[in-house]
């Protein structure tokens, strides 16, 4: 249903140098590269991902509550994708871990959760295992 998910920035080449490693990590480059606007994804795919300088020209600021999760392949993507995320100017929100309790199938949410350089929370996760 989610074509793609649009993040603001106010320094589009910061949010390259932070997108481009995180999307290298997903299997995905650049597919959509303008002046003001930079996304990330196949385009016949699944959501990508875009960020972009806001159109009225106003500053980007952060959306209290909004969060976009990155599904990852495994655990050891999920600290991959934390570890490049701080690594390229992002902050930590919660390093990687299970989250609350096993579902009636032994499965837990596994996840990382950082933010942006613009302050942008992002997540990276998965369904997993109980180890």
């Amino acid at each position: 249903m989610i074509g793609y998910v649009t993040l603001g920035t106010n320094d589009l080449e910061r949010a390259a140098r932070f997108y481009d490693p995180i999307a290298a990590e997903l299997g995905v480059g650049r597919m959509m590269d303008f002046d003001s606007f930079i996304a990330w994804g196949n385009m016949d795919g699944a959501a990508g991902i875009a960020a972009t300088k806001p159109f009225d020209g106003e500053a980007a600021t952060v959306g209290n509550g909004t969060m976009v999760a990155l599904q990852a392949q495994d655990r050891d993507q999920v600290q991959r994708l934390y570890d490049i995320a701080l690594a390229n100017g992002g902050t930590s929100e919660g390093e990687p871990g299970p989250r609350g309790e096993p579902d009636a199938n032994g499965m837990v949410f596994y996840a990382a959760y950082f933010r942006d350089p613009d302050g942008n929370k992002l997540n990276a996760f998965l369904m997993d295992k109980v180890a």
